[in-house]
């Protein structure tokens, strides 16, 4: 079976975290980025937009939840897999009513993270065909009108 890489940003403020993850997503043969808070995260998705987010939800500064709810607003068929790891279940739980599609806690196990990251990128594409055959239906509609 083919295995279509991931477009895959990483958004967390612990620098050997992120760059051994990255090695490891790109080692599987997915493509990353990498910023180091919500703010670089962000101006990182507009200037490229990506399949799927890990978004770590304590970060000094901007903390992941409300870089959450800037990305779904913006970018809302961008899947958001959020990190936990200081017990903040509770957390996480508010990031899935926002709009996250799943979390994972720190330390996450790989498998189950490139698990997340397939199911995340597939809801994608579907929501994405979704769009486009409403905006062909929408097209036929308007074209007899003419």
């Amino acid at each position: 079976m083919l295995k279509l890489p991931i477009d895959i940003l990483i958004v967390d403020d612990e620098r050997d975290f992120v760059e051994m993850l990255s090695l490891r997503l790109e080692e599987a043969g997915h493509r990353v980025r990498a910023a180091y808070d919500g703010d670089a995260g962000l101006a990182a998705l507009d200037q490229a937009e990506c399949d799927v987010v890990i978004l770590d939800i304590r970060m000094p500064g901007r903390d992941g939840i409300s870089v959450l709810k800037t990305i779904k607003g913006a970018h809302p068929v961008v899947e958001v897999i959020l990190l936990t790891g200081h017990g903040t279940i509770d957390t996480a739980v508010e990031g899935l009513k926002s709009g996250a599609f799943d979390y994972v806690q720190k330390p996450a196990r790989f498998e189950e993270l490139l698990g997340k990251l397939q199911a995340a990128r597939h809801r994608k594409a579907e929501h994405e065909e979704r769009i486009r055959r409403a905006e062909a239906r929408n097209l036929v509609r308007h074209s007899g009108d003419v």
